[in-house]
């Protein structure tokens, strides 16, 4: 169900004071033309009745012409017109805070506007998702509680009933948490998340990941119709097996021609109750995101593809989320979920 504009510039304003934002600061709003415009306009009003500088910054549609769907998670980073828009990077630079309905995640630019100290938050999901799962003070402190388990631990195992046999190092590269909020400096975080993941270490993960009947693919925005088995060496998926989901999953990473498309990227868990495994099938797939099934609690949550959001060299456009319930995760041997059920404190 469609959302009023007033519920929606509440919650913008809500959201823009838990990220910080005082009056007299620089707010840039990075749109494109095919960003939603109730988002825009909404975050606009919302930014002004908090004393906010905007500036509006319109940019072309990126990778349309190279990615195999409008889905903007189908093909990430690479090439921005920020590339060669000089001007455009450097307002965004000098902003405080960036909205983005454009989506720069995984760009080289992002980095740059990161490491300028702006803040950044990215918003892209329906606006009716995003009511419904407002970043709060609880989320976050349920993601600062499981950092306190995932910033020391050393290994991380994932075991389930499907057959899932998981491990990896970690420690190489920083701890990804988020929570919905841009509210240091330098930092990025996505309207809604609830969520904790980390890179393993390079060369690391080993074993065998099983994705079962009704576990979700994305990009593709789909619940998986048969399993499908994944054989991962020294950080790598090795072999895709099963029926026709996997060939279709095959296929995919195969056409980017891109041996970096099948590395071990992010490994983590879900940690929101508000989030669930079944809105994916309500939803038109080019509507949105599905940030649901990225955060619901429990999932074990994993990805293959880029690292350079962590500091890492692989810059593939090639990025797969995959969340799969029922899994048992543990950090250094104490449990995170049982049998997808977040157990931890």
């Amino acid at each position: 169900m469609s959302i009023s504009n007033a519920d929606f510039v509440i919650a913008w304003k809500n959201v823009l004071e838990q990220c910080q934002l005082k009056p007299g600061e620089q707010v840039a709003i990075l749109t494109s033309d095919d960003s939603n415009m109730q988002i825009v306009e909404c975050a606009r009003t919302a930014a002004g009745l908090l004393g906010g500088i905007i500036t509006m910054i319109n940019l072309p549609m990126i990778n349309g012409d190279k990615a195999l769907s409008r889905d903007k998670s189908g093909y990430v980073g690479q090439t921005t017109q920020l590339g060669v828009n000089t001007s455009a990077l450097a307002a965004l630079k000098a902003a405080d805070l960036v909205v983005d309905t454009l989506q720069l995640l995984f760009s080289h630019e992002q980095e740059e506007i990161l490491k300028s100290g702006t803040r950044m938050l990215l918003a892209v999901e329906p606006p009716e998702t995003m009511l419904r799962m407002i970043p709060s003070p609880e989320a976050k402190n349920k993601v600062i509680a499981a950092n306190r388990y995932m910033e020391p631990a050393k290994e991380m195992t994932v075991t389930s009933k499907a057959g899932t046999d998981f491990r990896c190092k970690l420690g190489q590269y920083p701890v990804l948490l988020q929570y919905g909020l841009a509210d240091e400096p330098g930092r990025w975080d996505h309207w809604p998340s609830c969520m904790i993941a980390r890179w393993p270490d390079e060369g690391s993960a080993e074993g065998l990941i099983v994705i079962d009947e009704g576990d979700i693919l994305l990009p593709f925005k789909r619940y998986a119709a048969d399993k499908i088995y994944l054989t991962i060496e020294k950080g790598f998926v090795t072999k895709i097996e099963g029926g026709w989901t996997a060939e279709y999953m095959k296929s995919f990473m195969d056409s980017f021609n891109d041996p970096d498309a099948y590395a071990m990227a992010h490994v983590g868990w879900g940690l929101e109750n508000r989030a669930n495994w079944t809105t994916l099938g309500l939803y038109d797939r080019e509507a949105a995101l599905s940030m649901d099934a990225r955060c619901f609690a429990g999932n074990f949550l994993f990805s293959t593809g880029p690292n350079t959001e962590a500091g890492g060299s692989r810059d593939t456009p090639c990025h797969l989320d995959i969340p799969l319930r029922g899994c048992s995760l543990s950090l250094d041997g104490v449990p995170m979920t049982k049998d997808g059920v977040v157990v931890h404190d």
